[in-house]
């Protein structure tokens, strides 16, 4: 009798995907076709709205290789991944996007740097990110440049979630149950051996992106909160000058007025320092306030996601 074939485990998040998913299903078949390797395919519906689900049954109706996850409602993509990664059950799982942004035609060349590299991870690099506006790709590269400088794990830069995980890996990674989830750090953060899949990253094969800026710019706050206490301690640092300066300009203002007689006008100046003072109390408010937000999710220790239904 031969060994038993290894099982790759392939995890696909879908909301709103019904003109892409069928033309997705047909390039992950062409991606494992010919490798000695079995495989699953794990779609997790997170709440769809439009036929995605309905397209998911035909999938999973034709090709029992093809798993449903159906949430119960829309619980977002981190969750969604989450869930996939739960229920896998290969011996390696790569996370793949629906819109074939990052090509399915790769997943041989992640196979082959895990076995020749003997690599715990191998996570997809982009090299250009066609398709993509300047603003974004700006906005990105500073994300990534800020959240290496202000966290104690290195998160490698123009990621996504495109990469293949071993089971050790995989393992590690479903002992991280917090509810803010930013797994681009989260899967920085188990460590063991990492190495990157340099590629080029496509346009969507079709449909439109759920990411706005609005989500975007809540995404990367996801990320700095739950990777580093900087800001904490930067509002510290600011709360600290401005007392040493006010504390110095008092005592400017004694010495003037004693040893010259003289009041210093400024009803202008007056105004502008409260306001700024009143902004910085604000924002360090604010900051607190993302924090704090964070530790009242996590007490309530809820579940990550429900699914409704399984196929």
């Amino acid at each position: 009798m031969g060994s038993k074939r290894e099982l790759i485990s392939i995890v696909i998040p879908c909301y709103n995907e019904q003109e892409v998913i069928r033309t997705c299903h047909e390039k992950v078949l062409e991606g494992m076709a010919g490798l000695p390797f079995d495989f699953e395919i794990i779609y997790i519906n997170d709440g769809s709205r439009d036929k995605t689900l309905e397209i998911l049954r035909e999938i999973n109706a034709a090709d029992k290789r093809a798993r449903v996850l159906n949430l119960s409602r829309n619980f977002g993509k981190e969750a969604a991944m989450t869930a996939g990664i739960d229920a896998a059950r290969g011996d390696a799982l790569i996370v793949l996007d629906a819109d074939l942004q990052d090509p399915p035609s790769l997943i041989p060349e992640l196979i082959k740097i895990w076995k020749d590299q003997n690599a715990d991870v191998v996570y997809g690099q982009r090299v250009d990110r066609e398709g993509e506006t300047w603003f974004k790709k700006v906005t990105a590269s500073m994300f990534y440049r800020a959240i290496n400088n202000i966290s104690a794990v290195e998160i490698p830069r123009n990621t996504g979630d495109f990469r293949l995980m071993n089971r050790r890996a995989v393992e590690a990674l479903k002992e991280l149950r917090e509810h803010h989830r930013f797994m681009k750090g989260l899967f920085a953060w188990i460590g063991y051996k990492q190495v990157a899949l340099q590629y080029n990253r496509a346009p969507r094969a079709a449909g439109t992106t759920k990411w706005n800026y609005w989500k975007l710019s809540n995404f990367a706050m996801e990320g700095i909160t739950s990777f580093s206490i900087v800001p904490l301690r930067i509002a510290t640092l600011a709360g600290f000058l401005i007392s040493l300066f006010a504390f110095g300009y008092g005592g400017f203002i004694i010495l003037i007025t004693l040893f010259f007689g003289r009041d210093l006008p400024g009803y202008a100046s007056l105004m502008v320092m409260v306001t700024f003072l009143s902004g910085i109390q604000l924002l360090t408010i604010g900051i607190l306030g993302e924090y704090i937000g964070r530790i009242f999710g996590e007490t309530k220790n809820r579940p990550l996601y429900f699914i409704e239904e399984e196929l």
